[in-house]
């Protein structure tokens, strides 16, 4: 509901020029007065900034989540209901009077409410839903029930989620285990009952403070471990088969792979049923770096594609039946067959809560075309935020949905400014200037779509495409009007045996998709790292892109406030000088001057050498720390000279477990300023400034350090006491 502007009178009292007006301006200044004309200047800013209520709503539902997580205790979270409450009474109760400030009060009334509630139903969903994890590492031969599998052939292995007994425990739990190829690939039956020898740990917390947080993802899906399958299985038990809709995506996905072959069938089957197991990482890679990886994932963009082809095929065909289109409303009709399509489309993709995100927004749109109502709008929009949020309030806090509700803000909000308006609206010229003018509106499309999702790129990979809005303008049109419909042709085509035309279609046209990644990607310059951006300059990208989005006229301009702050904080970032992960095994220093990263040890784990260079947000190369320039080491320890400012930094790092002599360690301790090591250090080690020892890191997590300003993140001060951070307490009771 957009409000219209209260009766002048009501502001009578508080403008000058009035005789009240003017009466009051003869009166001492006091708080009341000073109060009333602020709240008299925002009941105006509302009435003329055409204040539309549905958008903020979905703002204050998301908000309410985000305090959720940032909050750290029940306690933080009760206080912010009952504050809510309060001051939504407080407000109803001081602004009553007189009917004074309409727009205001419910303003404040709804938009507090609401951002209670979103607090509210994330944490219902984490009562319901978070499986605690597992105490410790386990490793042993375990009965299991199978609950689904997942092929990945590009990694050669399986992933499959398996219902058993905590060991120790009578607590059931869900459990997700990778099996290699050579193992037991193709033995793992829905439903079957299996005796198998596996490797259990906790779902992982960030390695890292601004890293990728597993834990929480897991928490969500019920999942209290992961592992990895070490001896094939025995299966006690057959199972009953996979789900009718689950035996149809992995024959679509089948067909599709051997139709293509292997360098492009992998992108056809995530183009046609939403497996991206069988994707190279090279080529994943590629499509990550050209700001293509999008087109990867069932997402708004293919569901809408399939929708939108139903519904202008639907309307096509049955308009050319005159006794049909006399009786019947043909966009009803031809709305119903794209439902039907989306949903169906979804359910083969695996329904994934991405995929069926996307689909209730199409779906949203395809009701408001069918109504005759704008297809995208603000209000639309807001809906579907607010409908996936309540059934997901916890894909807030990932890229997924960040990017995916970005991407179409940009859209709506850059379609409904009145330059643009103007720029597309209908005039006489030729065929030559009018493509000319559509094609300027794609790049200039693009170009908004890749500045709204560049923050949200650099806060969760620390690294963006910067050719992405080029790389899209071929690549959109070519998977949505030629490799889809190629894919679905000759998926139809195949049950009458005509189906090979299409697929050499779609075979070139997904070479040439592929082709274009990787020129974009190996371009200079086409990726952007950065080391890991705080969750303050993220707050002002967000803060200033609803606001660029949401408002409308010039009080939209206001929102450039924020996001050039945060853009400035970016400018301004700098690498930490010392990287530490949460068992102290893994240490990188950096020399401030874009050289390799320096790592304490060699590490085969892609997972850890990924975090550590992302975090640094260097170039990726690494080298050996005791062949670091200014390095000494021995076989027990290393120190290292970083310069910093106007004076030199001394970090002690211990390499192995021996034992040291403890005067020794406590005087070399007392020569340096840092010491970091992945084992207990006696309490005689006293450095000058900070001691990262297992005892310290057994509490903090993942530390990041900057030797300059003194400052030291920790993974545990972004935590909480949420369900899913166990560190500390499993580290004090294995300490014990």
């Amino acid at each position: 509901m957009r409000f219209m502007a209260p009766e002048p009178a009501l502001f009578d009292i508080l403008l000058p020029g009035t005789r009240e007006g003017a009466a009051l301006q003869h009166r001492p200044w006091n708080s009341a007065r000073l109060l009333s004309r602020g709240l008299a200047s925002v009941e105006r800013f509302l009435a003329q900034a055409g204040f539309d209520r549905a958008p903020w709503l979905a703002v204050a539902f998301g908000g309410g989540i985000a305090a959720w997580f940032l909050l750290p205790s029940q306690g933080h979270w009760l206080a912010l209901l009952a504050g809510c409450g309060a001051m939504a009474l407080g407000v109803v109760a001081g602004l009553r009077r007189d009917g004074a400030y309409p727009l205001l009060r419910l303003a404040l009334v709804s938009l507090l409410l609401v951002f209670a509630a979103g607090c509210a139903s994330v944490w219902l969903r984490s009562t319901l839903v978070g499986a605690q994890p597992i105490p410790a590492s386990i490793s042993g031969t375990f009965t299991a029930r199978v609950l689904s599998v997942e092929s990945q052939p590009a990694r050669d292995r399986e992933r499959v989620v398996l219902a058993m007994r905590e060991p120790g425990t009578a607590r059931a739990i869900r459990v997700r285990v990778n099996v290699p190829a050579k193992i037991g690939e193709g033995t793992f039956d829905p439903g079957a009952l299996v005796r198998v020898r596996m490797r259990l740990m906790p779902p992982a917390p960030p390695m890292l403070p601004g890293a990728y947080d597993f834990a929480r993802s897991a928490w969500f899906q019920g999942l209290a471990a992961t592992g990895t399958v070490i001896a094939p299985p025995e299966v006690l038990a057959p199972g009953t088969g996979r789900p009718w809709l689950r035996e149809m995506q992995d024959r679509v996905t089948s067909l599709v792979r051997e139709r293509l072959g292997s360098e492009t069938g992998g992108i056809g089957a995530a183009l046609a049923a939403g497996d991206v197991g069988a994707i190279a990482e090279e080529d994943a890679q590629a499509m990550r770096d050209s700001g293509l990886a999008h087109l990867l994932s069932i997402s708004g963009l293919h569901v809408s594609a399939v929708i939108g082809a139903v519904y202008v095929l639907a309307l096509r065909l049955l308009a050319l039946w005159p006794w049909l289109t006399l009786r019947v409303r043909l966009p009803l009709v031809a709305a119903g067959a794209g439902a039907l399509a989306g949903i169906g489309y979804t359910l083969l993709s695996g329904a994934q809560v991405p995929t069926v995100r996307s689909c209730i927004g199409a779906l949203l749109v395809l009701a408001a075309l069918a109504l005759g109502r704008e297809a995208l709008s603000l209000r639309m929009l807001a809906i579907a935020a607010f409908l996936v949020l309540l059934l997901w309030p916890e894909a807030l806090a990932g890229p997924s949905f960040q990017m995916s509700f970005a991407a179409v803000l940009a859209i709506v909000a850059l379609a409904g400014a009145e330059p643009i308006r103007r720029f597309l609206g209908p005039r006489e010229e030729g065929l030559p200037m009018r493509a000319l003018r559509q094609l300027g509106m794609i790049l200039l499309t693009g170009i908004v779509i890749e500045l709204a999702l560049m923050p949200i790129g650099l806060h969760h990979f620390h690294r963006a495409g910067v050719y992405g809005a080029l790389a899209n303008i071929i690549a959109i049109p070519l998977t949505t009007l030629v490799v889809m419909p190629a894919v679905l042709a000759g998926l139809l085509l195949d049950v009458i045996g005509a189906g090979l035309p299409a697929w050499w279609v779609a075979d070139r046209s997904i070479a040439l998709l592929l082709a274009l990644a990787h020129w974009f990607a190996a371009q200079p310059g086409a990726v952007t790292a950065m080391p890991a951006m705080g969750g303050g300059a993220f707050a002002l990208f967000v803060a200033g892109g609803l606001w660029l989005g949401l408002w409308r006229g010039r009080t939209r301009w206001w929102g450039l406030a924020p996001a050039l702050a945060g853009a400035a904080s970016l400018a301004l970032l700098q690498p930490p000088d010392v990287l530490v992960s949460g068992d102290g095994r893994h240490v990188g220093l950096t020399d401030g001057g874009g050289a390799p990263l320096m790592l304490l040890r060699q590490t085969r784990s892609d997972f850890a050498l990924d975090n550590l260079t992302e975090i640094a947000g260097g170039p990726g190369e690494t080298m050996a720390l005791d062949r670091a320039p200014g390095t000494r080491c021995n076989p027990d320890v290393c120190v290292a000279v970083l310069r910093r400012g106007e004076r030199d930094w001394l970090v002690l790092l211990t390499r192995t477990r021996d034992a040291v002599p403890e005067r020794a360690l406590a005087a070399a301790c007392e020569r340096v300023d840092l010491v970091i090591s992945d084992r207990w250090l006696p309490r005689s080690c006293r450095p000058r400034w900070l001691k990262l020892d297992r005892r310290m890191l057994q509490h903090t997590g993942g530390v990041t350090v900057e030797l300059e300003g003194r400052q030291v993140r920790t993974v545990a001060e972004g935590q909480g006491r949420h369900g899913w951070w166990r560190w500390a307490a499993d580290s004090a009771s294995a300490s014990r």
